[in-house]
């Protein structure tokens, strides 16, 4: 296993600033999820603690030693990619014993540990098969292999799901999730799906324009947003955001432009009619008959859910059911949020407001 710590580290290129004073503390065997949109800089993070970036600023340490200018082979990492980068004229098991043979090692501790991996990974009978002959989802494994028979103290993976289909992400999520198990190894993992992110990870670290928006376990920072970028992203279907108003310090509740109210779980220390951005999640509206009139605009049949689009106080929502009644567009419904799941923030700097 592995302990990393990134103090204060931030990269630039020119003057560009791509990551700004980044530090984590990541504990042997933990799983920990870089995750963020697209240019926030975590593969570039991830890419830094590799060794295949140079750091402009701060210091990575592995197991206690400073690393800014080891070469990534003498790191003790190993890196799975988006692209599965198989040489196509090789068998398996010759893409899973390439390094070791490059480094020199014995024939036999060779065998037996591309022997142990293809049995974690069940590729024990596609050893002899070359990767032209394997799906999208054996390839991955055989990629994972490669990087799991070089026993490395901790495993980085750069969004490797991205190139399957979704049952077969959903699938390989397992795979990876069992694989931490089994290895107790330190992972730590890119992606920019939060779905990815909320199942695997033991603590999430959200990215937002090179900076730690939030770092946290999967549930705090669902349940406990520090802003409206980690409160959009992170929850699927997206978190409802409304322009509301406080009505006082001992209010338990906002009003909407309209003047339709939302209840809030306790009293806000915010004076009446100052405006305040009220969130709640789709997953937290119910029906009810002395909840507030909404029209259905959009009807999204899930299988087990259904997903409306609804227009309540004169702003659009989306909302999600656990209910198989017929929902027709047009109908109007009676919604009421649960008081205890409103979010309520700042509407100038976005931030929780307690």
């Amino acid at each position: 296993m592995s302990h990393i710590i990134l103090d204060r580290v931030s990269k630039s290129y020119g003057d560009v600033r791509v990551l700004e004073d980044i530090s984590l503390d990541i504990g042997d065997g933990e799983f920990l999820v870089l995750v963020g949109p697209s240019g926030c800089g975590k593969s570039t993070l991830l890419r830094m603690v590799a060794g295949l970036e140079d750091i402009t600023a701060g210091r990575v340490a592995i197991d206690g030693k400073v690393v800014n200018a080891v070469p990534a082979k003498q790191r003790g990492l190993a890196m799975v990619f988006q692209s599965y980068a198989l040489y196509p004229h090789m068998k398996v098991a010759d893409n899973m014993s390439f390094s070791l043979r490059l480094s020199g090692r014995p024939r036999a501790e060779i065998d037996e540990r591309v022997r142990e991996a293809a049995e974690i990974l069940g590729l024990e009978d596609l050893l002899d098969r070359l990767p032209r002959e394997l799906s999208g989802g054996q390839r991955q494994r055989v990629a994972m292999g490669r990087a799991i028979v070089r026993n490395p103290t901790a495993f980085l993976f750069d969004e490797p799901l991205s190139n399957l289909d979704a049952k077969l992400r959903v699938k390989m999520r397992g795979e990876i999730k069992k694989l931490h198990a089994r290895l107790g190894k330190t992972m730590i993992y890119v992606t920019h799906d939060q779905t990815e992110a909320m199942t695997l990870a033991d603590r999430i670290v959200v990215l937002s324009d090179g900076r730690i928006a939030q770092l946290g376990t999967p549930l705090e920072v669902y349940q406990n947003p520090v802003d409206t970028f980690v409160a959009g992203f992170i929850g699927s279907p997206e978190v409802n955001l409304i322009d509301a108003t406080a009505q006082g310090p001992e209010a338990t509740t906002v009003s909407l432009a309209d003047g339709t109210t939302m209840p809030i779980g306790e009293p806000l220390d915010v004076a009446a009619g100052k405006p305040v951005t009220y969130g709640i999640r789709p997953q937290h509206l119910e029906l009810a008959e002395d909840g507030a009139p909404a029209e259905i605009l959009l009807v999204e049949p899930t299988g087990e859910d259904q997903h409306l689009i609804i227009r309540l106080g004169g702003q659009d929502l989306s909302m999600a059911l656990h209910k198989h009644a017929i929902f027709s567009p047009g109908e109007t419904i009676r919604v009421r949020p649960e008081a205890a799941r409103a979010l309520l923030f700042d509407p100038d700097s976005g931030r929780r407001i307690a």
